[in-house]
């Protein structure tokens, strides 16, 4: 890897194109260096992976939305499925139906270092590519293992939540720069779609502060569309301003810091593969990813509590020692009054590290629908112990949030509960179980287990064994069709009515 400096440069200032971080991203596009094995086969996991949530989420009202918005929008030629359903649609407006339905659940894969990001957000955008063009599944593993680097080491060099920009902002040049791959596009064509992308996807973090609404889903899979529109653009010989991120009035000089900071991005050289997609994390549990090891955490803790002959009845105080991404973005240190609010949208809750850990406190379980539903968060009982829940930072946990160390990097918590009597248990938990160093590692078989377990009455078991066969021999697929996974007649019939729009 080359770690490359990048600041605000002056209009006056001589810099080369080829000093550009677009150009820099560009070059990792365009280099025709062979995919590694195990690259290969986490990229299969991972769209194993955003079939499951997809499909989990096929008749939710943001989903529906977006299908039909995407239905109004039908190709006589080429076009891309949509997820669930037969016929072909225009590519971008399947990338956007598409990657609202792999996001809604918040449930598919995450990688965490300054910035946060869903990797797996790169698939949707350039599978809809893929099938539009009608390439094949050798073409399409490049362009995936392209939009995972890509977007990987933005993440580890440029933060974004810093000064409240929202993380897609690393998405649209990374589906840019994977779409460029895929297509075998030159430097020159993928440098400008790369800075179209990148200026076209910027939005405020708002999108996941407060009352958060379907727009959490939706932000992503409207970045991905950009990034396809982008990139027709720039092969019709159309530009984008530049320098994007390092000019005088670019994104790091009025978005991020300010022109005095140097950020540092890594990227591969020349003849390097790309494995950044071993770096990222899928999620056992459909919630923040902050979220994951403390669910965990509280499903061991309820344990410990029976046999200190207690109940959650008996609970004072639960105090979670953690970094300060979890207590800033998702816990008391947030300051949402709608995360300690029963009424909130199902998309706050799973922003709620409090609400969360009281519900896996009491049910010893996670469900990504019966977890969620109005009943279960309005229950008096689980109001009294959610508002007994807080949130600390613990620099050690921030520190280890931030390490470079893969054996040391954590996500996780401390939690102190203590009980009526004034007695106390605590436990910690440094990464998810599901994570490659937790508990229980996910491999191909508890892929393959949760897309099962997802599709359980919404997709036949006859579709479910096609789509697992297809994509497990995804170099030799030649009909990128086969991806598309469809749903019965009975679970299509529930997808609501959704008022009249344009389209």
């Amino acid at each position: 890897m080359i770690n490359h400096e990048v600041r605000t440069r002056r209009s006056a200032e001589e810099f080369p194109i080829e000093e550009h971080l677009a150009y820099k991203v560009a070059k990792v596009a365009a280099d025709p260096v062979e995919v590694p094995e195990n690259t290969k086969e986490m990229i299969i996991n991972r769209i194993i992976d955003n079939a499951s949530v997809a499909v989990a989420s096929f008749a939710r009202r943001p989903v529906t939305s977006a299908r039909v918005m995407a239905q109004a929008h039908p190709v006589s030629e080429g076009g891309a499925p949509l997820f669930g359903v037969d016929g072909n649609y225009s590519a971008e407006w399947v990338a956007f139906a598409n990657g609202t339905a792999v996001r809604e659940l918040d449930f598919h894969d995450t990688f965490l270092a300054a910035e946060y990001s869903h990797p797996g957000d790169n698939i949707p955008p350039i599978l809809a590519v893929a099938q539009h063009k009608g390439l094949d599944g050798k073409a399409l593993i490049r362009g995936i293992a392209t939009g995972y680097e890509i977007q990987v080491n933005l993440v580890k060099g440029i933060s974004l939540h810093e000064f409240k920009i929202d993380h897609v902002a690393h998405l649209g040049p990374s589906v840019a720069a994977g779409i460029g791959t895929m297509l075998g596009l030159d430097v020159d064509t993928i440098y400008q779609a790369v800075g179209q992308a990148l200026h076209t996807t910027t939005a405020t973090r708002q999108s996941r502060k407060g009352l958060i609404s379907s727009w959490k889903a939706s932000a992503p899979a409207f970045a991905g569309k950009m990034a396809i529109e982008a990139v027709d653009r720039a092969m019709r010989g159309e530009g984008a301003p530049a320098p994007i991120w390092e000019g005088e009035d670019g994104v790091i000089a009025w978005l991020l810091h300010s022109p005095e900071r140097t950020y540092i991005v890594p990227l591969p050289a020349d003849g390097e593969a790309k494995r950044a997609i071993l770096d990222t994390y899928t999620k056992e549990h459909s919630a923040e990813y902050q979220a994951q090891a403390p669910i965990d955490l509280a499903r061991r803790m309820k344990a410990a509590i029976a046999e200190a002959g207690k109940t959650t009845a008996d609970i004072e105080s639960i105090v979670l020692h953690t970094s300060h991404h979890t207590h800033y973005v998702i816990g008391t240190g947030a300051n949402d009054p709608q995360k300690m609010d029963p009424t909130a949208s199902r998309e706050t809750l799973d922003h709620s590290i409090m609400y969360m850990f009281a519900v896996a406190l009491e049910d010893g379980t996670w469900h990504h629908v019966d977890s969620y539903t109005p009943q279960r968060a309005g229950r008096p009982e689980t109001v009294e112990l959610w508002h007994k829940v807080s949130t600390v930072e613990d620099p050690e946990w921030t520190r280890r949030y931030h390490s470079t160390d893969p054996n040391e990097k954590a996500f996780g918590a401390k939690a102190v509960i203590t009980f009526t009597d004034g007695s106390v248990i605590q436990d910690e938990i440094a990464v998810a179980d599901a994570h490659p160093l937790g508990a229980r590692p996910f491999g191909r078989e508890d892929y393959i287990a949760k897309f099962r377990t997802l599709a359980a009455g919404i997709v036949s078991e006859e579709e479910q064994e096609r789509f697992l066969a297809a994509v497990q021999d995804l170099e030799n697929l030649t009909d990128l069709t086969e991806l598309n996974v469809r749903v019965t007649e009975e679970a299509a019939a529930k997808a609501p009515e959704t008022p009249a729009g344009i389209f």
